[in-house]
């Protein structure tokens, strides 16, 4: 049984203590239950349980304890009434998107989503009739712009990857209640120790548990956000008879990286802060990319919408820092080989700060024009800043940008 907590409590202590799952065994640590169905008593109760007369555990593939922890923590952070976990990040967005939109429906998207997003919304959600149309994440007169009579969701991601753009949350959520559509925050990068979207108006959150929640680049999973309907009826009733489910295991790895979660992402900002400080004064760097510089386009959007990282200290500002070398792919290539300590991947999220060039992987399935309008360009670099010493990442990049 899961110990009741104080939804009040601070970030952290939420963290830590929200839905701690606790069995009969009255362990302090939460147990795995790695099991794929759950016995009963007698047909009767067997019967109550699955007419939902009775609560209970019926099949993993939709009540597991252990899911079920992680869903209602992770509920807690962001301030939900309800949380269902999938398979993977991206399996959240189908989730999510199967379970609310129709033939007909019509979703407005910022242009700067992740690459296997927006190849989702063209290439599967359009062979179900609903369609997309991509929109400058930054310009609200473009989302207004958008809007069709059966527009039914608008999707961003805030910071966006890779770029580091913020759209307003607050703001767009006014253009999307004022269309009667609905409006999700893809959170993945700053997680709710660091942002709050439902504080700010949005609808639902999705997550790519994979990346900070998780945090060592062990799991895969991916999680929606919202209120008790939309969510825990609705998403949830998709997910029980599609199956994008989460496992047990990687359950049990999130539920565990949650507690940690708070402490590591403010050093992955400080990190971060310290790194993007460095590559703007270098000679080699043509442009940074990181909401913590001032010279950042929405430095003080992020300052008003960001959470800060403690007591008394400065705003969050995210662990993801871009930037664009002089040249083109052979430069920035030639800046990615050369790293002896960072992680030549494409993940981001993890202890090790990682790197990688978007264009050729995260994004290399996108038309070139549709790269390039969404501002990624060939000479972007990408660094998920990790835990390290901040001085040993510089070091490191330092070795392919010239010292």
């Amino acid at each position: 049984m899961n110990q009741k907590f104080d939804p009040a409590w601070g970030s952290a202590t939420l963290g830590v203590r929200a839905a701690e799952p606790r069995s009969a065994e009255r362990e302090h640590s939460a147990a795995i239950h790695l099991t794929s169905s759950f016995v009963f008593d007698s047909a009767a109760q067997a019967a109550a349980v699955f007419a939902e007369t009775e609560p209970g555990n019926i099949y993993s593939r939709f009540t597991n304890p252990t899911v079920a922890a992680f869903e209602q923590r992770l509920a807690a952070l962001e301030g939900a009434d309800a949380c269902v976990a999938t398979a993977s990040g991206m399996s959240a967005i189908l989730t999510l998107a199967m379970a609310l939109l129709k033939a007909g429906d019509h979703i407005v998207a910022a242009r700067t989503l992740f690459g296997s997003t927006i190849n989702l919304f063209n290439n599967v959600l359009a062979r179900f009739g609903v369609q997309t149309t991509f929109v400058e994440a930054t310009d609200l007169d473009a989302w207004r712009g958008a809007l069709r009579p059966e527009t039914r969701l608008l999707f961003a991601e805030t910071p966006n990857n890779p770029l580091t753009e913020l759209v307003d949350i607050e703001a767009l959520a006014q253009v999307a209640h004022g269309a009667g559509a609905l409006l999700a925050i893809d959170n993945c990068f700053l997680t709710p120790a660091l942002q709050q979207p439902l504080r700010l108006g949005a609808d639902l959150v999705v997550h790519s548990a994979t990346k900070y929640l998780d945090g060592q680049g062990r799991c895969v999973g991916g999680a929606v956000v919202g209120d008790a309907r939309r969510v825990g009826k609705d998403v949830f009733g998709f997910m029980r008879t599609a199956g994008p489910c989460l496992s047990p295991f990687n359950a049990w790895v999130f539920l565990k990286g949650l507690e940690t979660l708070g402490v590591r992402m403010r050093a992955h900002c400080r990190a971060a802060q310290q790194l993007a400080q460095w590559l703007r004064a270098h000679p080699a760097v043509a442009r940074v990319h990181y909401p913590g510089l001032e010279d950042h386009p929405q430095h003080a959007l992020a300052r008003r919408q960001h959470l800060r990282l403690g007591k008394g200290e400065d705003t969050a500002f995210g662990g993801i820092v871009s930037f664009e070398v002089a040249g083109g792919r052979a430069e920035a290539w030639r800046v990615i080989d050369a790293v002896k300590m960072i992680s030549i991947t494409a993940n981001l999220g993890d202890t090790r700060t990682t790197i990688t060039h978007p264009a050729s992987t995260t994004h290399g399935r996108i038309p070139a024009q549709a790269r390039a309008e969404a501002g990624i360009g060939e000479s972007l670099i990408r660094v998920a800043v990790g835990l390290e010493d901040a001085e040993d990442i510089i070091a490191d990049l330092a070795r392919g940008l010239g010292g």
